[in-house]
């Protein structure tokens, strides 16, 4: 619905015809039947496809149906909802884009209860690149923002702060409760640990 109200030319493929009751504001194209069947793709424009997302109830579903529309209609932009979040993690590394709701979740409220956590919130295809969360320690509260950047494996990119995010950190000083956002390499992630982890001069 979001996608169709900003615009976008949209189709909904659901094998079940109720769900598409749900869809209050929406302008696009539905479709009855499976999201990985020649027949419905074909009417779906499929093969002119700039993105697809695959976000039915199994997962084994929805790896057919990212497989099938990269590989057979070499749609760019496609991601899978993953319930399994070790599947995800799997799948990732093929270069499908996963979203493990369930994980995503419960890394939010992990993050709150321990914040030294050492979760990551986003990774690339190849492993090498992650997006990381962090509540500021105390301890650091004052510091530059400047002071973040620590060689050439660990960038901060962002902050949280009073429930608005922001990018340009650039001359800001760290506060109580902000919520920083870190861009490292996998060498980046044990200096990051290190760094947040630094004991109060």
């Amino acid at each position: 619905m979001q996608l169709s109200e900003e615009g976008h030319s949209v189709v909904i493929i659901d094998k079940n015809r109720d769900a598409f009751r749900r869809l209050t504001r929406y302008h696009g194209k539905t479709l009855l039947g499976s999201g990985f069947d020649r027949d419905i793709l074909f009417q779906a424009e499929a093969s002119q496809a700039d993105s697809l997302a695959a976000v039915t109830s199994g997962d084994n579903t929805n790896i057919m149906c990212a497989r099938i529309a990269r590989d057979n209609y070499h749609i760019k932009n496609v991601v899978a909802r993953i319930y399994d979040p070790q599947r995800a993690e799997v799948y990732m590394k093929l270069g499908i884009p996963t979203v493990a709701t369930s994980l995503w979740t419960t890394q939010q409220v992990k993050r709150w209860l321990i914040p030294s956590d050492d979760s990551v919130e986003w990774t690339d295809g190849s492993s090498s690149l992650h997006l990381v969360e962090r509540i500021l320690p105390d301890h650091l509260a004052g510091r530059p923002m400047s002071q973040f950047n620590v060689g050439e494996h660990i960038r901060i990119v962002g902050l949280v702060r009073g429930g608005h995010g922001r990018v340009d950190v650039e001359g800001l000083f760290a506060q109580e409760d902000d919520t920083l956002e870190f861009l490292t390499t996998s060498q980046g992630l044990e200096d990051l640990r290190a760094l947040l982890d630094e004991p109060a001069p």
